[in-house]
C-alpha cells in the first residue's frame, strides 16, 4: 500500500470518530448506492420492454410483409410467391387477407381486425400455432367455417370454443335505395389464442383465405404475402432486394420499419430515464465533495505536518482523491449489487404487475445485461471521482507553514 493510500484510508476510516462527519458520509454513500441500484433496474426493465415488444410482435408479426401500393389487391400470388421464397435469406412466404370488420355474440359486439390465413402456410412465417391455447389452428369446421379469437377478444363478446359469432363488413358491399348492404357472415370459434400482446389479443381474429375472400368480396385476390426470414436483422437489406426484384406496384415493409416509432420511443425513454437517474448520483457526489471539503478543514494542521515532512502538493491531492474515490467505490459496488438482487427479485416473484391494455404487457419485464452494469459503474465512479477534485485542489495549495498554525 502506497504512502497515499494508507493516509486516505486512515482519514476515511477516523470519520467514526466524528458523528456528523460519519452522517455526512453515510447519506451521501445512500445517495450514490440509490441511485446506483434505480439506475440498473430501471435499464433492466427498459431492456426487457425492448425484448418482450420484439418478441410479442414476431411472434404475431411477419418479418417482412409484400403489399401493393395504395394497398391494392394482389392478383398475382401465384407468380410471385416462387420467386420471393427462392431469394436469399427468405426462409418461408404465406399469403394473406387483411381487412376489418365487426364481430358479434349474443348481443356484445366489438371492432376487429380480421385476418385470413392459410393454417399451414401461417405457422411457418408466426407463432400462431403455439400461441394456440384452446382449441386448434383448423379453421374448417363441420357446418360453419372457423373463426380463431384473441383471448382478450373472446372474454370481450364472451364467446366460447363451438360459439356461433357473426361478422359484419361494409367492404365492396353493394349499395341498394338504403345504403351500403353490410355483408354478414356466421362462424364457429375453433381456437382461442394467446399471444402475450395485448393489443392484438383484444383486437385480432383468424379466418381462412377463402372465407375472407368471400367475406371482403376479393376473389382470387389477397392483401399481401408475409415473409420469414433466416436472419430478422438483415430485414431491410433483404425488403430492398425483394421490392428492387418484384419492382413496381409491389413494396416490402419489415419489422423494423413497421415498428420504428415504438422502439425510437423506447429507446429515447431508456436514454430520458438514464438521465434522470444519473442526477440522483450527481446530488450524492455533491455530498461526498461536501465531505472532503469539511474533512480538509478538520485536517488543515495535520496537511501542514505531511507538507513539512516533504509531502509534495500531488501527494496531498492523490489523498483526498483517493479517499473520495473509497466513498464513491462502495457506494457503486453496493449500489450496482443492490440493483441486481431487486432485480432479480423482481423477475422471479412478479411483485410489480402492469395493466396490459396499456403496455400491452401484464408483467414488468426485466433483462440485465453485463454492458448496462458496466456503464452504470463506469458513470457514477466517474461523478464521485469529479467530486473529489475541487476538495483536494484546496488541500494541496495550503500552504505548510500557515496550515501548521492552523487551529
Amino acid at each position: 500500500m502506497s504512502f497515499e493510500s494508507y493516509i486516505a484510508l486512515r482519514y476515511f476510516t477516523a470519520k467514526k470518530k466524528s458523528p456528523f462527519l460519519s452522517a455526512v458520509v453515510f447519506i451521501s454513500m445512500l445517495g450514490v448506492i440509490i441511485g446506483v441500484a434505480a439506475l440498473v433496474i430501471v435499464l433492466g426493465v427498459m431492456n426487457g420492454f425492448h425484448t418482450q415488444f420484439r418478441q410479442k410482435i414476431l411472434g404475431t408479426s411477419a418479418h417482412a410483409i409484400v403489399l401493393k401500393y395504395h394497398n391494392e389487391p394482389i392478383t398475382e400470388a401465384e407468380e410471385i410467391m416462387p420467386r420471393i421464397e427462392q431469394m436469399e435469406n427468405v426462409a418461408a412466404a404465406a399469403p394473406f387477407i387483411y381487412s376489418k370488420a365487426i364481430i358479434r355474440n349474443d348481443e356484445r359486439a366489438d371492432g376487429i381486425a380480421v385476418k385470413g390465413i392459410d393454417p399451414l402456410a401461417e405457422e411457418k412465417v408466426s407463432e400462431l400455432r403455439r400461441n394456440i391455447t384452446l382449441g386448434t389452428i383448423g379453421l374448417d369446421s363441420s357446418d360453419l367455417p372457423g373463426i380463431v379469437l384473441g383471448v382478450d377478444l373472446a372474454e370481450n363478446i364472451r364467446a366460447h370454443l363451438g360459439d356461433t359469432v357473426l361478422l359484419a363488413t361494409l367492404q365492396n358491399s353493394p349499395l341498394s335505395g338504403t345504403g351500403f348492404v353490410p355483408k354478414i357472415k356466421k362462424f364457429r370459434v375453433t381456437g382461442i389464442f394467446d399471444s402475450g400482446f395485448y393489443e392484438y389479443n383484444a383486437t385480432l381474429a383468424y379466418i381462412s383465405i377463402p372465407s375472407a375472400q368471400e367475406m371482403f368480396q376479393l376473389p382470387q385476390a389477397l392483401s399481401g404475402i408475409a415473409l420469414k426470414l433466416d436472419n430478422m436483422y438483415k430485414a431491410k437489406e433483404t425488403s430492398e432486394e425483394i421490392a428492387k426484384s418484384l419492382r413496381y406496384p409491389f413494396r416490402v415493409s419489415h419489422w423494423m420499419d413497421l415498428n420504428k416509432n415504438l422502439f425510437a420511443a423506447l429507446q429515447l425513454e431508456k436514454k430520458t430515464m438514464f438521465v434522470i437517474l444519473t442526477l440522483i448520483i450527481i446530488v450524492a457526489a455533491f455530498g461526498i465533495s461536501g465531505t472532503l471539503i469539511m474533512t480538509v478543514i478538520r485536517k488543515t494542521r495535520e496537511i501542514g505536518i505531511l507538507r513539512s515532512m516533504g509531502a509534495t502538493s500531488r501527494s496531498i491531492m492523490k489523498i483526498f482523491m483517493l479517499e473520495g474515490a473509497f466513498v464513491g467505490s462502495i457506494g457503486v459496488g453496493l449500489g450496482v449489487v443492490l440493483g441486481l438482487i431487486l432485480s432479480v427479485l423482481l423477475k422471479r416473484y412478479e411483485f410489480i404487475s402492469i395493466p396490459g391494455e396499456i403496455y400491452f404487457i401484464d408483467k414488468l419485464p426485466i433483462e440485465l445485461r453485463v454492458s448496462d452494469c458496466l456503464l452504470v459503474a463506469a458513470a457514477a465512479l466517474g461523478i464521485t471521482f469529479l467530486a473529489t477534485i475541487y476538495p483536494a485542489y484546496i488541500a494541496s495549495r495550503l500552504a505548510p507553514v500557515e496550515a501548521m498554525r492552523y487551529e
